[in-house]
């Protein structure tokens, strides 16, 4: 489009063209202003009023509403934690504990999940990535949960056959329980050592009485040894009850049991002697209890009724009819009866 200037001289409007090269030089000045007005605007909106841009104001509000989605995660996480851990207490130290179950090992608790580079895609968000924490935690406790509920099932067994246990557990004196006849003498602990002196740690309980005394198991379970010896415990019975339980009986004059053999409390399993390392007639007792010896005044009543006393020990014969056999007869059945 043509261009027209007042000429001063002919006051006459003459045609008139820019030179070539103004247009392309405007059009130039023209985008470096307006980038320039665009640098101001951003400088001044994000470095002198620090505002956010508005894809970055939404990509803001999205991380900080999937942060408190986190946060709240890791609460019930941590109450879920929190949880498991008291199951796991109470466990241990109490269902475990009362039917002899050895408690279940931390390192085994809180082992991993197998499987090579399996939080390789959350490793990419970087080692302290909330979500990548959050799924290895919940893994974790997903074990630890699967774990202590096998743990409780193998509990629920043993609490169905709570009647066994009551059995099992030795919780009568092994002798009968008459103090004209039987003296409590060296008891467990630290005592000095009756035959070389000095002090030693005495793990089980001492009953003197006379040599001969019937000496009766104190609860269901397993002959594991009945052994012979002229020292030390001289002759024994050891008795597995199950439930992390084993009672023994030392310094015996006569075994009337063998290994291998199933016996019931209130039977009849040796006689009271002097064998081994003693001073004189009387059962050394123990009781052991998850690889510890324990007191055994703590497991029996040795105020117990004569008659309730006898009354288990009648029960036994007639249910054994021991006194219908020989020795050699009875332990030949009660053999072949903990072979089968």
């Amino acid at each position: 489009m043509p261009k027209y200037v007042l000429n001063p001289e002919t006051l006459l409007y003459e045609e008139r063209e820019d030179p070539k090269y103004l247009k392309p030089l405007r059009l130039s000045v023209a985008i470096l202003a307006a980038a320039g007005f665009v640098f101001l605007y951003f400088w001044l909106y994000t470095s002198v009023f620090h505002w956010d841009l508005p894809r970055t104001a939404v990509l803001k509000r999205q991380a900080a509403q999937w942060e408190a989605r986190m946060e709240v995660l890791s609460n019930r996480l941590d109450l879920y934690d929190r949880t498991l851990t008291g199951i796991e207490q109470r466990d241990d130290q109490v269902y475990r504990s009362i039917y002899g179950l050895g408690e279940i090992p931390d390192a085994v608790k809180n082992s991993g999940l197998g499987g090579i580079n399996r939080y390789a895609e959350l490793d990419r968000l970087g080692t302290n990535s909330s979500l990548g924490w959050a799924v290895r935690r919940l893994d974790l406790l997903t074990k630890r949960a699967y774990i202590q509920g096998k743990a409780l099932d193998e509990v629920g067994v043993l609490a169905r056959n709570a009647g066994d246990m009551l059995a099992c557990v030795p919780s009568v004196p092994p002798l009968l329980p008459d103090h004209n006849k039987v003296h409590l003498s060296s008891g467990f602990g630290y005592r000095t050592d009756p035959v070389f002196g000095g002090g030693e740690a005495h793990g089980g309980q001492d009953m003197a009485t006379a040599t001969g005394t019937p000496v009766y198991a104190t609860g269901d379970g397993i002959v594991t040894m009945a052994e012979f010896k002229s020292n030390g415990y001289g002759n024994q019975i050891v008795i597995d009850h199950g439930y992390g339980y084993q009672s023994r009986y030392a310094h015996l004059s006569v075994i009337a049991v063998s290994e291998g053999m199933r016996v019931k409390r209130g039977e009849q399993i040796g006689n009271v002697g002097s064998t081994g390392k003693s001073t004189g007639a009387h059962l050394h007792y123990e009781v052991v209890y998850r690889g510890n010896r324990v007191n055994p005044m703590n497991y029996m009543d040795f105020n117990m009724s004569l008659d309730e006393y006898r009354s288990m020990i009648g029960t036994r014969q007639q249910e054994s009819r021991v006194g219908k056999r020989t020795s050699t007869t009875e332990l030949l059945r009660r053999s072949r009866q903990g072979h089968e």
